[in-house]
């Protein structure tokens, strides 16, 4: 029986850190948006916002995969 509610508890935690993995997907999303709002408005400065936005895609992506190891450890190693 305890047996069940650890395991049951190891589900619920790694899907609780995985909502850390939204804020990862809703940062990529809000950074394509103003970058190609910004490209839209001014087509000079593409090569810039760009390379910018890719920079802010690695870090929001980054997010979304500590969160991913974190839930990987809960459910396989404790």
């Amino acid at each position: 029986m305890t047996g069940d509610i650890v395991q049951a508890a190891k589900f619920i935690g790694a899907g609780l850190a995985m909502i850390g993995a939204l804020g990862g997907g809703v940062g990529i999303g809000l950074s394509v948006q103003g970058a190609l709002g910004g490209m839209a408005r001014n087509p000079d400065t593409y090569g810039n916002l760009l390379t910018n936005m890719i920079l802010g895609i690695a870090f929001s992506e980054a997010i979304a995969i500590y969160c991913l190891v974190i839930a990987f450890l809960m459910l396989f190693v404790l």
